[in-house]
């Protein structure tokens, strides 16, 4: 029977669509998994969506729908990114899933009548985007100590758990296994910040919104996030608070590591072994705490409206390059940085120089000097031993790596062993052996030892890119090799026969053609946000505002005196527009479907004067022009129905 691997992800909040940081996390665990499963082991990793909380309700009425509506919508996004980057996860867990929210019940009524949840008040700060309480003494200048934002004070009945009696239990199980949080420096925040000051006990409730699980008992209360979503690993199982658990549960509990990010870090391993604890259940085997994957120097950010997202990377640079980036650049215990120029440099650097140009000259001179027939004559001399030393050797490396979720550091040794292969061209100079009839059976040999040395290399990058690395092995008219005979060299079967065209696979990529194809894309981004949107549905009524929120708003009279298209923008006109002012204001509008440059020219509209400029594809736009908008979509300029001055004030 195959030994069992139970691998999870933190399921990602149904907030907005996940950006390339959020997404590195399901690619991480997915290359674990599929490196798990190419060594024989029985794997299941579940991924998910958490899907309740004051912050999902708060969302959901801005944009005027239910909070199931807007979860199912986001929830799709996520996945549809998941799909995207390749994952090949078994569970796709919802916490809006009824399975999942009768168990949170179940496992409140339990935990109740045990004594663990007890009803109380709550006074205390609390910050809406963590839904995180904090007391006086554990904020940071005032402010959330995890994301730095402002909090309210709140005041409410709530239910409670007794994290206090199970903290002495849960520091013992910490010191009997020592690795049950990795990196230890996430341990050690653990006992110094939070176990040893002493446990405070855990609000798991609210009744200030209505966006969650119902308690069964008490249906004022819905229960807090936490205890909601960190249930998922074990209900995604088949988990039953009564003692009927299913078949899944009993055969992968416990997970042997749960995937997370390093700010949910206390949550994983301080509440949820006590959750578990409570019920009698036993523990993950180990939570690895990763760090995050930061743009510009710091955390991302989508008010600065240049978040990178993986499509976007993926529409530049591929699938499978993403991944491998991802993967390669992400240190174990420090934060990683992404940008377009970075993952430019890695495809250049490592995919195109290295591993592709190792394949592309192998295949190439197969083909020249033998027809593509792949040959061991047994011509061997000393410069083969390190080759074949370096190549046999590498996957005992990349296995130890990958163990301690050091995948960067695997990546490396496997790049190394492709360098490797590419001086052993150098060495054996496979073009000056082809002038000579006499040292053509030593040239057969030369590119035996390079294709196996690529088979057996690219065996091990399906982890990281499983289409190319697949086409590389298809090329090279070979299946993966088993893992378990990676350190064996000269399985391929002579008289195998390569691909007579094989595929470039890593083009090498012009870094500022990248970079302009990025600020195109945030610059019609941004755009669009600011063109009118239309509305698939009948809008909701928006809300009422005041006399003196409209008078903010500074309407005037302008007439276009100038208008061209914008380059690349098929939506986009640029209109010089005169307001009366001391020179003339340069506009930007997504109106380029309705009107030509030359009907814009002489025309009055209503501008929105005092609105704050904003750059659309390296124009500064000054103003907005506005439009109805029918039914249909499309639009039609407001303008004053009588000749009125340019500059003239609209009440």
């Amino acid at each position: 029977m195959k030994e069992k691997y139970y691998i999870t992800t933190a399921i990602a909040y149904t907030s907005s669509k996940p950006h390339i940081g959020n997404t590195y996390e399901i690619v991480l665990a997915d290359y674990l998994a599929r490196f798990k499963r190419k060594q024989g082991y029985d794997v299941r990793l579940q991924t998910g969506t958490d899907e309740h909380g004051e912050k999902i309700q708060q969302k959901a009425e801005a944009a005027g729908t239910t909070p199931k509506e807007y979860v199912d919508k986001v929830a799709s996004e996520i996945k549809r990114i998941w799909d995207l980057m390749n994952t090949d996860y078994d569970k796709f867990i919802r916490t809006t899933d009824d399975y999942h929210e009768k168990q949170v019940q179940e496992i409140f009524e339990r935990l109740l009548a045990q004594g663990d949840i007890y009803k109380g008040e709550y006074k205390g700060w609390y910050c809406t985007p963590c839904e995180s309480f904090w007391t006086e003494s554990q904020l940071v200048d005032g402010k959330c100590p995890d994301c730095g934002r402002e909090v309210k004070l709140a005041k409410e009945e709530a239910y409670f758990f007794r994290m206090s009696k199970y903290a002495d239990r849960l520091m013992k199980y910490y010191e009997e296994h020592p690795d049950f949080i990795v990196p230890v420096s996430r341990k050690n925040e653990m006992v110094n910040n939070f176990l040893k000051p002493g446990l405070q006990d855990l609000c798991i409730s609210r009744t200030s919104f209505s966006w969650g699980i119902p308690v069964k008992s008490d249906p004022r209360h819905v229960v807090y996030v936490w205890l909601d979503a960190l249930t998922n690993y074990i209900t995604g199982l088949g988990y039953d608070a009564n003692g009927n658990s299913g078949e899944l549960y009993k055969k992968y509990w416990p997970a042997d590591v749960h995937v997370i990010g390093k700010d949910i870090v206390r949550f994983h391993t301080i509440y949820w072994p006590i959750f578990l604890m409570a019920l009698g259940e036993p523990l993950p085997k180990q939570i690895y705490g990763h760090p995050w994957l930061l743009q510009d120097g710091g955390k991302m950010s989508k008010s600065k409206g240049n978040v990178i997202y993986a499509d976007d990377l993926v529409s530049v640079f591929g699938v499978d390059p993403v991944r491998y980036f991802l993967l390669a650049q992400m240190p174990f215990d420090n934060d990683g940085q992404v940008s377009w120029e970075a993952v430019c440099e890695t495809v250049n650097s490592e995919l195109a120089n290295v591993y592709g140009n190792l394949v592309k000259r192998t295949l190439a001179m197969n083909n020249k000097y033998f027809g593509g027939v792949v040959e061991n004559r047994g011509v061997k001399e000393a410069v083969d031993d390190d080759l074949i030393s370096v190549v046999t050797g590498t996957y005992a490396k990349v296995a130890a790596k990958a163990d301690a979720y050091r995948v960067a550091d695997a990546a490396e040794e496997l790049m190394n062993m492709f360098r490797r292969a590419n001086k052993y061209i150098d060495e054996t100079a496979p073009w000056a052996l082809a002038k000579d009839e006499s040292k053509k059976d030593r040239l057969a040999t030369v590119l035996y030892n390079l294709t196996e040395s690529i088979i057996i290399g690219s065996s091990m990058m399906t982890c990281f890119m499983p289409t190319l690395a697949a086409k590389v092995l298809k090329e090279c008219s070979s299946d993966c090799r088993d893992f378990a005979d990676l350190d064996k060299f000269g399985l391929l079967k002579n008289g195998t026969k390569t691909a007579e065209n094989p595929e470039t696979l890593f083009e090498r990529l012009d870094v500022k053609e990248v970079v302009a194809k990025a600020t195109a894309m945030y610059e019609e981004r941004n755009a669009a946000k600011a063109a009118p949107a239309k509305e698939e549905k009948e809008e909701s009524a928006p809300a009422e505002i005041s006399i003196d929120d409209f008078a903010r708003v500074q309407l005037k009279v302008g007439k276009v005196l100038e208008c061209r298209k914008v380059k690349k923008a098929d939506k986009l006109l640029c209109s010089t527009i005169d307001l009366g002012e001391e020179k003339p204001r340069t506009i930007v509008s997504g109106i380029a479907k309705w009107y030509t440059p030359e009907e814009m020219v002489g025309k009055s509209v209503v501008v929105v004067a005092n609105l704050k400029p904003v750059k659309l594809r390296g124009i500064l736009s000054e103003g907005m022009v506005l439009c109805a908008e029918d039914k249909d979509g499309n639009l039609k300029l407001v303008a004053p129905e009588a000749a009125m001055a340019a500059g003239s004030d609209i009440r």
